[in-house]
């Protein structure tokens, strides 16, 4: 039996056909990088999104889009996402708090859609936010409690859960957030990351960042604190929070970057692959895409 291909149809068979084509079954995760802030090599929101893009678009089935300069322009961003991923700054400024953004994003956690948070961006306002936080993710920094001390945090040891496949023991230098929020009883949260934070992280004076009594009395006491975890939700939404990636420079660390890579994969209900996500960052990678900042320092 002869067969007649139309130009559209060959077309198309030729398109499906193309390696690293996107298909309409291709699990959608959309990351949003916040605007420029801090210093040169902090905070880079947009160069991060698009080091984790590339990773992530190495996954059979998986496709990324990044949206620069915080919250989407196009009314279609999320359409057809699996999972939202936010590497911003965070409290009065998050991009999620402003207007009635909270309900937008709320309406696509019961449609059980994934989101991430990264750094900055697990901090809400204690006003508006944590609450919504804290449901979606499972936790969130909270002034007056929470706080950010540079750090060298040891990672020597980590549950058994998708996001740890193929991670090793790792020690690196960053902001790591601790004395962190969470749900009521650790309720359907899962601690990723867990570190000692050293006597040092005590040393600053009392502020909404920087210290409290409580989080004093806890690194005294040689109180282990989760630095990233998973939750999942009622009607099966999956959240995570990330509280390292201040210095851009640590996405080249084959650990750091592949538990993140692996996270965004596990909020989307993607199968993470047995030995993790596999990448590669050069450090020439590193210094692709960096924001403009006029040498500033923070």
């Amino acid at each position: 039996m002869r067969i007649r291909w139309s130009f559209a149809a060959a077309l198309l068979l030729a398109v499906v056909l193309l390696p690293g084509a996107a298909s309409a079954a291709d699990k959608k995760i959309v990351l949003i990088a916040g605007v420029p802030s801090h210093g040169p090599g902090e905070h880079e929101h947009r160069a991060g999104c698009l080091l984790l893009k590339s990773g992530l678009d190495q996954v059979p089935g998986v496709t990324s889009v990044v949206y620069s300069n915080g919250w989407p322009d196009s009314p279609d961003a999320f359409a057809g996402a699996a999972a939202i991923v936010v590497y911003s700054d965070g409290g009065g400024g998050h991009p999620l708090l402003q207007g009635d953004r909270l309900k937008t994003i709320g309406a696509l956690m019961d449609q059980g859609v994934g989101l991430a948070c990264v750094h900055y961006a697990v901090e809400p306002t204690k006003e508006k936010g944590e609450t919504e936080f804290l449901e979606w993710i499972g936790g969130a920094f909270e002034i007056n409690w929470s706080v950010n001390p540079h750090w060298n945090a040891e990672f020597k040891q980590f549950p058994k859960h998708p996001i740890t496949r193929g991670v090793k023991p790792f020690t690196i230098r960053d902001e790591w957030y601790f004395n962190m929020r969470f749900r009521d009883g650790m309720k359907g949260v899962t601690p990723i990351l867990t570190s000692v934070p050293p006597a040092s992280t005590a040393d600053r004076k009392d502020g909404p960042h920087e210290g409290n009594p409580a989080m004093r009395e806890m690194v005294a006491r040689g109180e282990p604190q989760h630095v990233a975890w998973a939750s999942e939700r009622p009607g099966g939404g999956r959240g995570f929070g990330f509280t390292g990636a201040h210095f851009h420079r640590n996405w080249g660390d084959d650990n750091f970057r592949k538990l993140t890579l692996n996270a965004l994969l596990w909020v989307a209900k993607v199968e993470v692959p047995v030995d993790g996500v596999q990448s590669q960052v050069t450090p020439e990678q590193l210094k692709q895409n960096l924001d403009d900042k006029g040498g500033r320092k923070k």
